[in-house]
């Protein structure tokens, strides 16, 4: 076999990795990705929350991403914190 035909090859295994999208999960890389919707929702269910979905007026949603950006926490955990506070006022 030629030196050319040698590099042609080695050229032709590195254009097929980067089409397979690289390397198999190696150290740990593949350890962050994020569980699939049905998969997210048992561990939703496992944890005891529960889907809740209501319509809110556009500035109300601004302020509170706004105070959850400021906080950096996420938009579920502060919305759950503000329902908590404004039950417990009004007992």
């Amino acid at each position: 076999m030629k030196l050319t035909d040698l590099h042609k090859n080695q050229g032709l295994k590195i254009e097929g990795v980067a089409r397979r999208g690289g390397v198999a999960d190696r150290y740990g890389k593949g350890a962050g990705l994020v569980p699939d919707r049905k998969e997210q929702r048992k561990l939703d269910a496992a944890a005891g929350l529960v889907p809740f979905a209501c319509k809110l007026h556009g500035d109300l949603v601004k302020e509170i991403t706004e105070r959850a950006q400021a906080k950096g926490t996420g938009l579920n955990e502060t919305v759950a914190e503000l329902l908590t506070k404004g039950l417990a006022a009004k007992k």
